[in-house]
């Protein structure tokens, strides 16, 4: 049965809170089997007979809703996505080190438009890069996070209201290695 791994945007923060046994409940009231959450930012892993990715998105965005009262966008992803993505990870140096400090990505439901790549890409200095990779946008900063000069609110008015929601590398590997051992029967 094919698994998939959902990146909720505003769970546990803004003052949107939801505990994690909760939103398993909400992922299993859908019949979805084999649900688990991942840390508390709203990373859910569950399996489902459907492949259209479109139709489960759009029925846990509604359920989300109607249960929370709030919405909630939803960016599903695969574990061949994870996989790919970590496979065509924007450059590391010699040593396999990450050739800066912290690495985000940015997810889409879409690619990128032309207007959004040159707006995003604009925003480029000598602390964030970007790369766009299908549905995602690698954000690249040299140091931490807080000491960008996007960060609090600079790159969401570059996205203008585009759905999306951001998780750091590292979360996404652990979340791609916790999906292989599930895949691999461990």
């Amino acid at each position: 049965m094919p698994q998939y791994i959902a990146f909720l945007r505003g769970i546990n923060v803004g003052g949107h809170r939801v505990k994690m046994d909760r939103l398993r409940s909400l992922f299993d009231e859908l019949g979805f089997s084999d649900v688990s959450t991942f840390i508390a930012s709203g990373n859910v892993i569950f399996a489902d007979a459907s492949d259209d990715v479109g139709a489960l998105r759009e029925a846990i965005e509604g359920h989300l809703a109607e249960s929370l009262g709030y919405e909630v966008a939803v960016f599903l992803r695969s574990p061949a996505q994870l996989a790919a993505m970590l496979g065509s990870n924007p450059p590391e140096d010699d040593s396999g080190a990450s050739t800066a400090p912290s690495h985000y990505v940015i997810f889409l439901h879409a690619a990128a438009s032309e207007s959004l790549r040159s707006t995003v890409a604009a925003l480029t200095s000598e602390t964030d890069a970007f790369l766009f990779s299908g549905t995602e946008i690698h954000w690249r900063i040299q140091g931490k996070l807080s000491e960008s000069p996007l960060f609090g609110g600079a790159i969401e008015r570059a996205l203008r209201g585009t759905p999306t929601t951001t998780r750091n590398m590292n979360t996404i590997r652990r979340i791609a290695a916790k999906t292989a051992s599930h895949e691999a029967g461990g």
